[in-house]
């Protein structure tokens, strides 16, 4: 497919789902989330658009585009409702990583069903136990003739009851040196050992299944050890989470891009003084702060985006993305807050939804703590003296 091409097709299904968020999502985002209700519709709707093979190759049946257009659906969904990017957030670690890193025979087995939204897909990392501490993962794979045997537990999980096949990551050797050479990188779909426990009720992003995930004596074949190698989980999941964390930046774009078109609209409204409050100095002030830092945030989206693409490692671009827009969005959500006065803390109107969401994008991914030791450890390389 050629750059005008690419182009095109990105510009029609970014008009798209923006045409869906406005039509669809945003008459529902308030009922679903207050009653904590998964929106199985919005979700069906987004599998027809093809929202679930957006990065696929079009061999395996998906769209094919870049994580540019990635970056800019993302956005378009967050600005209705940030949990209308769950179905497809920790869907599409997945199939990164098999794109890249699974076998011929595991690509076409798998991705096909994946890109048309038939199979929904999650991401097995996060342990009660260890957090950001990735390699200190506790839950067990071991070889029993030609499967696996895995016992442990997956907590914080997106998608945790609506998906049915996981990336899932687990020791297969647990006295590697240095422990992340012990992790191993698995397709699992639930069956018997492996179900979905406790559901979580969260401050925002609800609406999304978070859920618990039980391991006991789950059997998975050898054949689903994604790239056919143990002991190469870490680096899968660290590649597929650069992924991960754009999309994470261009959803915090979107919900702070939400609050300031709300928070300018409103401004231009409301009168005090004996005239609009957009011409008050103070919120003229907020509001040009507020578009400066959304602008910035999108910019270094993009530009991980278009690196990612090029096939470079971003950790860094992309940890800088996710810290700075996750920061900007909690911000930016206040202020529109501040804009709206006593009307920003009901529940009449969204500001108060897009201040309780904002927090996702702060902790999840990877926690803006832990991004800025990335950061660090990369600039500290690269200025190696």
């Amino acid at each position: 497919m050629s750059q005008e091409q690419t182009a095109e097709l990105r510009r029609q299904i970014v008009s798209t789902v923006r045409e869906f968020v406005e039509r669809e999502v945003m008459p529902q985002a308030a009922k679903h989330d207050r009653e904590d209700t998964y929106p199985s519709e919005l979700v069906d709707q987004m599998a027809e658009m093809g929202l679930f093979g957006i990065t696929v190759p079009e061999q395996y049946g998906g769209l094919g585009l870049d994580h540019t257009a990635y970056a800019l659906v993302f956005e378009e969904l967050a600005k209705g409702w940030l949990s209308i990017t769950g179905p497809i957030g920790t869907h599409s670690i997945l199939t990164y990583a098999l794109t890249k890193y699974g076998t011929e025979a595991q690509k076409s087995r798998w991705l096909p069903d994946l890109a048309s939204g038939k199979r929904r897909g999650g991401l097995a990392l996060t342990e009660p136990g260890g957090g950001s501490d990735v390699a200190a993962m506790q839950t067990r794979a071991v070889k029993d003739g030609e499967e696996y045997v895995v016992n442990g537990n997956k907590l914080f999980i997106t998608n945790g009851d609506s998906a049915d096949v996981f990336f899932l990551l687990a020791k297969t050797d647990m006295n590697a040196e240095p422990a992340h050479r012990g992790i191993t990188g698995f397709i699992a779909e639930k069956g018997p050992g492996f179900t979905a426990g406790k559901h979580l009720d969260k401050l925002g992003y609800r609406g999304l299944d978070t859920t618990e995930l039980v391991f006991d004596d789950y059997r998975v074949s050898a054949d689903n050890v994604i790239g056919d190698e143990e002991g190469k989980g870490f680096g899968q999941v660290m590649d597929a989470l650069e992924a991960g964390r754009i999309n994470v930046a261009s959803r915090a774009v979107g919900v702070a891009q939400a609050a300031f078109d709300a928070a300018i609209r409103y401004a231009q409204q409301r009168e005090t003084f004996g005239k609009p409050i957009s011409q008050h100095q103070t919120i003229q002030n907020l509001l040009a702060d507020m578009a400066t830092k959304i602008h910035a945030a999108r910019l270094m989206t993009h530009d991980a985006a278009r690196k990612k693409d090029a096939g470079e490692r971003i950790d860094l671009e992309a940890g800088m993305a996710k810290l700075f827009a996750s920061e900007m969005c909690g911000e930016v959500t206040m202020d529109a807050m501040r804009i709206h006065g006593g009307y920003g803390f009901t529940k009449d109107l969204p500001l108060e939804r897009y201040y309780r969401d904002a927090p996702l994008m702060i902790i999840g991914e990877g926690t803006n703590e832990i991004q800025r030791l990335v950061i660090a450890k990369n600039l500290l390389k690269r200025y190696e003296v």
